[in-house]
């Protein structure tokens, strides 16, 4: 495995450990996870990068942030209902490797435990790494993606038909709030519109906000 020396920037790692992250979630990710794979984690880095940008965030935080990001569902291959603590326990045997400090693995557990639903970011980059997990709830993107998760989540049995589904959703959606202001300004009343659409679409009593 590479490790860095205090010569090499934080931009040179992060993208030799995209290519590390993005590998091996290729070759060894299983295949019934039709949502959680490195479609959802480039999602994911991605929307982290757009934070970063609109709120200029820089130098370690980003470079923690977008770490937290690649790795927040690695533990997934390993345990699908319990991934945010064995991905934690994949941080902190592999990131010493690559010269993160105790302190920077710590944030980065931080980060990823706080996606764990339901969410409890307690600072401003976890926050915005909750949000990313979720960012395409409040997008146009929430159908198509949502039948990804819908797809997993009859392989794992967390429903058995497209009723159970949207009940799930229901649930979720009208529990479940954005915690950055940029989340909560542009993405929540999306969200509350799909909601509102799943409830009509069973004919179901409308949820209150």
């Amino acid at each position: 495995m590479n490790k860095l020396n205090g010569k090499r920037t934080d931009t040179m790692n992060i993208g030799k450990l995209k290519k590390f992250i993005i590998a091996k979630i290729t070759n060894e990710i299983p295949d019934a996870l039709s949502y959680h794979g490195v479609h959802h984690t480039l999602d994911v880095l991605n929307a982290c990068n757009a934070y970063i940008r609109r709120l200029k965030i820089a130098g370690k935080d980003a470079y923690l942030l977008r770490t937290a990001a690649l790795m927040h569902d690695i533990g997934i291959m390993w345990n699908y209902f319990n991934h945010e603590e064995q991905g934690i326990k994949y941080v902190r045997e592999t990131l010493p490797g690559w010269g993160y400090s105790s302190n920077d693995i710590d944030r980065i557990c931080s980060m990823i435990g706080a996606t764990r639903l339901p969410q409890k970011p307690t600072n401003l980059l976890e926050q915005i790494l909750c949000d990313a997990d979720v960012d395409y709830l409040g997008t146009d993107l929430f159908y198509s993606i949502g039948e990804t998760l819908f797809k997993e989540f009859l392989v794992y049995n967390v429903v058995k038909n497209e009723e159970e589904w949207d009940r799930l959703q229901v649930k979720f959606l009208s529990t479940h709030s954005y915690h950055t202001a940029y989340g909560k300004k542009y993405r929540e009343p999306v969200k509350r519109n799909y909601l509102t659409e799943i409830v009509h679409k069973w004919g179901w009593e409308e949820i209150k906000s």
